[in-house]
């Protein structure tokens, strides 16, 4: 039991901080990353084999499964956050209970949002104006998609349990075997029996149920409190309220945020197919920037829960700013480095001349200033790490989705080009630092001196 501790387990209230955080972040941000090269394979694989309009038809489902998504997701977050605090204040006799909770949530979730894609794939797509000739193949994709939703939840929620303790590493390897998979069962359904749609979206569900069930086995595997056993599955209604009350806020706060990326890709719809494909195309620059940022929130989060949890207020003083300083200057570097090879990245999607267009205006005005989210999304996850999951999430609703919202519906309508809807992200970033900065240095004030009078 002690050798597998050891192995699995990263002590965060003890020793040197800057190694354990470099290491936990960038394992946890090259998983992201690495599941989001694989979706991007979906795009590339569709838009080489099977044209702009297929490529259209996967690309405009983005946005709604993120939004539908985001909820469980935050959820994740919850469950991580509790058993950290469990781990930094010595509970240990409860994270077998926070396990079993944990899993059974996240099966349960995964039915509801197969059921709810199914069910509302037409409708929110009509809703969201996708255009005529690629509407059947989106709902057909999407449909598809959400059959594999149980694979998801379940990975997500499995992984925050074993990162909880500082085990990064196995879920990623859990994506490294599903990515593989998915990429081989693209180019066999897609390249080979022309498939299409179809093929992309059974190579994605087919590779994510791959994952979930790797991440599950480790967790059965286990030798000391975090082991899972199918027979102990229940709710504790007690860790199942700490979930929601972290968790559901840092939901909320993704659904936010997924629902002012949906308000804008109703707007990039209106700008025609070649806008819809190249958008599609560029986000994915966007998304494993922020895949590498959210590595450094996430271990902030985890890091600050454990010391939160040990009533340790210097160290998530410098938890916050080691995981503010590198993540920041790492992002930085890595979109540089992406911004150089933005020509040669953007042909393996597409060699449309008119999507190759759309796409650069994105890379131009929102993926350039992007590892300006780092400072926000790593000052959140130090706020969840001491249980203030609310106040992100508030701060979220103002600064993406209500400016948003305003810009999108009173201001882009004035000039209804390209450039002038993409400059809503980074205005509405650097609103949102201001305000999350602001908050967290007055709450962690009133947070340290609590936990100074406590130890």
């Amino acid at each position: 039991m002690i050798k597998a501790k050891q192995k699995h387990e990263v002590d965060m209230i003890h020793g040197p901080l800057a190694g354990k955080i470099m290491v936990f972040a960038m394992t946890l941000a090259f998983s992201s990353m690495l599941q989001q090269i694989f979706n991007a394979a979906d795009l590339a694989v569709v838009g080489r084999f099977a044209g702009s309009d297929a490529m259209a038809a996967v690309g405009s489902n983005s946005a709604v499964i993120s939004l539908i998504v985001s909820l469980f997701v935050g959820l994740s977050i919850g469950a991580n956050v509790v058993v950290a605090n469990m781990l930094g204040a010595g509970r240990r006799k409860r994270i077998g209970d926070a396990v079993h909770t944990t899993v059974l949530v996240a099966l349960i979730s995964g039915v509801i949002l197969l059921v709810a894609g199914i069910v509302l794939a037409k409708p929110v797509l009509e809703l969201m104006g996708a255009p005529r000739e690629v509407m059947s193949l989106a709902v057909l994709y999407l449909r598809i998609y959400f059959c594999g939703m149980p694979a998801i939840t379940v990975y997500n929620f499995a992984a925050a349990i074993l990162r909880a303790k500082g085990d990064s590493s196995r879920p990623f390897y859990a994506l490294v075997a599903a990515g593989i998979l998915n990429v081989l069962l693209n180019l066999l359904f897609v390249a080979v029996f022309h498939l299409h749609v179809i093929g992309v979206a059974l190579a994605t569900v087919l590779s994510n149920i791959l994952s979930a069930g790797l991440t599950i086995s480790f967790l059965m595997r286990e030798t000391d409190e975090f082991r899972l056993n199918l027979r102990d599955l229940r709710i504790d209604r007690n860790i199942f309220s700490d979930m929601m009350r972290i968790g559901l806020p840092a939901g909320v706060q993704g659904m936010v945020f997924s629902f002012s990326n949906v308000i804008i890709q109703t707007a990039v719809n209106s700008l025609g197919a070649n806008c819809i494909a190249g958008m599609a195309a560029a986000v994915n620059f966007e998304y494993l920037s922020f895949f590498l940022l959210n590595g450094f929130a996430q271990t902030c989060v985890t890091f600050t829960s454990q010391n939160y949890g040990a009533c340790n207020p210097q160290r998530c003083k410098k938890v916050w700013q080691l995981c503010l300083l590198l993540g920041t200057g790492i992002d930085f570097a890595f979109v540089m480095i992406m911004l150089l090879f933005r020509n040669q990245l953007i042909l393996i999607f597409t060699t449309d001349p008119e999507v190759i267009r759309f796409a650069m205006i994105r890379v131009k005005y929102a993926f350039s200033v992007h590892f300006l989210c780092t400072t926000y999304e790593v000052t959140a996850g130090a706020l969840r790490g001491m249980n203030r999951s609310l106040v992100p999430t508030v701060i979220s609703l103002a600064g993406t989705c209500a400016f948003r919202l305003f810009y999108v519906w009173m201001v882009f309508p004035h000039y209804k080009t390209a450039p002038a809807l993409i400059l809503v992200y980074p205005i509405s970033w650097l609103l949102t630092i201001v305000v999350m900065h602001t908050a967290y240095f007055i709450i962690r004030r009133k947070v340290f001196r609590q936990m100074e009078s406590i130890s």
